[in-house]
């Protein structure tokens, strides 16, 4: 059985990460997936690029309703997701490593739910903690016993994509609460939270965001800085993998109590 899933952003993953991959196509009502399913240390994992193969995919162009409706028919309970974010203060700095533990939306066109409307009715989900502070505690935890420094804790801000934010934007995010500016959190936790997976959000900083940078923002800055980090971000989640229970004390599956679906 597959219990945790990864969902990599640009350049996550690495064959040599899990023993024994395959490649799937999961069939969803959404469109098909295609996901990689290997073992580490007898626990069944799958990966996702959620830019597909070759970051072939923009943000806004996702089919986010799909990658997590597949994961949800392989069995997964816990979702790791990394995100490359620009940092909206000068506290989260390029390469540090943060697990965002809020959410503000500010995408526009995006299917953000199982449930709108028709035969599967409307659900209005609970968000007040949207990220899980189980798995957030385990990536810590586990980013402490191998050196490698993990902030628990910042609001990730998401936009719609591709283009980067004007300054006047960020100005505003910071206003409103911000610290972390990325395209791709939402809808993803908001679905895994409607089927009562567990989701955590691995953000690398790899820009100041506009207006706080000094020089214009440009795709191959992340590019560059996601090399120098990714060998971190993928020991942080293998080490991490140890640590995932399927006996959690979160309440991120209560949220199927609540609604009656998929009980």
């Amino acid at each position: 059985m597959v219990n945790i899933a990864i969902i990599g952003g640009t350049g996550v993953y690495n064959p040599k990460m899990l023993d024994n991959v395959q490649e799937i196509i999961q069939p969803t009502e959404y469109g098909e997936v295609k996901v990689m399913i290997g073992d580490f240390e007898g626990t069944g994992v799958a990966f996702i690029p959620r830019h597909g193969m070759g970051h072939s995919l923009p943000p806004h162009l996702i089919n986010y309703r799909a990658n997590i409706m597949a994961l949800n028919q392989l069995g997964v309970q816990n979702i790791l997701a990394t995100a490359a974010v620009g940092s909206l203060n000068y506290e989260f700095k390029p390469g540090h490593i943060v697990l965002a533990n809020q959410f503000i939306d500010f995408t526009k066109s995006r299917n953000s739910t199982f449930y709108d409307g028709g035969e599967k009715g409307v659900i209005h989900c609970d968000m007040t903690v949207p990220y899980c502070s189980e798995l957030r505690e385990v990536l810590e935890k586990t980013g402490s016993q191998i050196d490698i420094p993990v902030y628990n804790g910042g609001t990730y801000v998401c936009t719609e994509g591709p283009r980067f934010e004007t300054a006047a934007e960020i100005d505003m995010f910071k206003a409103v609460g911000g610290h972390l500016v990325g395209m791709t959190s939402v809808p993803e936790v908001c679905l895994a939270r409607e089927l009562g997976m567990c989701y955590a959000n691995i953000s690398i900083i790899t820009n100041f965001a506009a207006g706080i940078s000094p020089h214009r923002l440009t795709h191959s800055e992340v590019v560059e800085i996601m090399k120098q980090k990714i060998s971190d971000i993928r020991i942080l989640m293998i080490q991490s993998l140890k640590h995932i229970t399927e006996n959690k004390e979160c309440d991120c599956n209560k949220i199927l109590e609540e609604t009656g679906v998929n009980t």
